[in-house]
């Protein structure tokens, strides 16, 4: 059996950083990709927009993962492509980790893992749409590794459900194509995707978007011929006498992702519901000991940015592991935020640096972020406006606060009161 300090699951941009940022801090690492080629998803996103914050330019998706793929060789690290885990089994001193691949099956020993599982897409039956089941309802990623690796037009004349950021970018995407979009239908009352992805993808091509509607039956044998989408209300309901008929040949839906979890959940980490990733400290470790998460399997993340930066964090820390005593207390984000990471601190570690991300659950403008400890305003933020599909990120020191485990931590966004 093959022994390592870290195995870290995934071989996305996540993966990638953790497994860098393990070996830099001298631990001995093994990559595991079920795919064929290290990148994750990156590999089809041909749009730039990557890599402005992590190396200041403006790339593509493939060219963000080269320069991580070109890193990670240089380093020696090995990875196993082509490779699945099945199943991971808790030791007193580490993990044994079960592999099948092309060679057979396999068990390797970890000390720490890191999983960096990405997340996946809703389909059609996770958003209750009625009807047949014909060909052409595509996620919206399907639809982008049809025409970005595959070289193929899933659709000459399509409906777009949900104002996802993969979505708006397809809609743009297949509009270059020669496709017809004939508009983007969202549910809810304010546009799910970035406010530069709505103006560059839509506004700039003129494909309508329609708030408060979604797709209520879909209508075709082989293959779809039209969507009924209805008109939906506060509570995103559909209202009835409000259906129409749409006559396309694809349906994509950009209706949400979801981290993907479920190795995670094997082991019994305990995940947000508000995230559906693991409930993490600042270190990134889950609340099972030596399981660290990272990338879109912690949360979702706006900016892939953001998932190399929790990459480092969970490589570093991961290599870093050792059994200790823990000392923890809780973060606690109000009902005014979507989430907040980290949901705990472990106050054995260096909390100088702990990097929080949060989403509000509203749109608001003019408010502030505030962190109080023991009802004590420690913090505060003022914001312009605060966005749910647009993640925040603060660096905070914690250690200035002398936190015991008794210590309550409150994080709050409040609408600031007129002068």
């Amino acid at each position: 059996m093959q022994n390592y300090d870290v195995v870290v699951i995934g071989g996305g941009p996540a993966g990638l950083a953790a497994a860098l940022s393990s070996h830099k801090n001298g631990a001995k690492t093994l990559l595991v990709e079920r795919e064929a080629r290290l990148g994750g998803i990156l590999k089809q996103c041909i749009h730039d927009g990557f890599g402005l914050v992590r190396f200041k330019e403006k790339l593509s998706g493939p060219e963000y993962a080269e320069r991580y793929i070109d890193m990670f060789n240089e380093a020696g690290i090995k990875a196993l492509t082509l490779t699945f885990v099945t199943r991971i089994e808790k030791k007193e001193d580490g993990f044994n980790v079960v592999l099948v691949n092309r060679d057979g099956v396999e068990t390797v020993f970890a000390k720490s893992l890191v999983l960096a599982t990405g997340c996946r897409e809703r389909t059609a039956k996770q958003v209750s749409i009625h009807g047949t089941r014909p060909a052409g309802v595509f996620t919206a990623g399907t639809a982008q590794h049809f025409t970005n690796l595959l070289g193929q037009l899933p659709t000459k004349k399509c409906v777009i459900l949900g104002s996802g950021d993969i979505g708006l970018i397809m809609a743009r995407r297949l509009t270059l194509e020669g496709a017809e979009v004939l508009g983007v239908y969202e549910a809810k009352s304010t546009p799910s995707g970035l406010t530069r992805n709505i103006h560059q993808c839509l506004h700039d091509f003129d494909i309508p978007l329609y708030l408060s509607h979604t797709v209520t039956r879909v209508y075709g044998a082989d293959r779809l011929e039209a969507v009924e989408i209805s008109e939906v209300d506060e509570k995103m309901q559909p209202i009835p006498g409000t259906q129409q008929i749409v006559e396309c040949d694809a349906l994509i839906l950009s209706v949400g992702l979801i981290p993907e979890n479920e190795l995670a959940e094997t082991l019994g980490v305990k995940l947000d519901p508000r995230t559906k990733g693991p409930a993490c400290d600042g270190q990134l470790m889950t609340s099972v000991d030596g399981v660290f998460s990272c990338g879109n399997a912690l949360h979702v993340n706006d900016l892939v940015d953001y998932v190399s930066e929790s990459g480092d964090v969970a490589g570093a820390n991961a290599a870093h592991y050792a059994k200790r005593e823990r000392k923890e207390t809780a973060v606690n984000a109000s009902a005014a935020l979507l989430y907040a990471v980290p949901q705990k601190l472990d106050l054995n570690t260096d909390n100088s640096k702990t990097i929080l991300y949060f989403r509000s659950r509203e749109i608001l403008n003019g408010c502030t972020f505030k962190i109080r400890i023991d009802d004590k305003e420690v913090f505060s933020k003022k914001y312009p406006f605060l966005r749910p599909p647009e993640m925040e990120k603060l660096v905070i020191d914690f250690n200035k606060f002398d936190l015991t485990e008794n210590s309550k931590i409150e994080l709050d966004v409040e609408v600031n009161s007129c002068e």
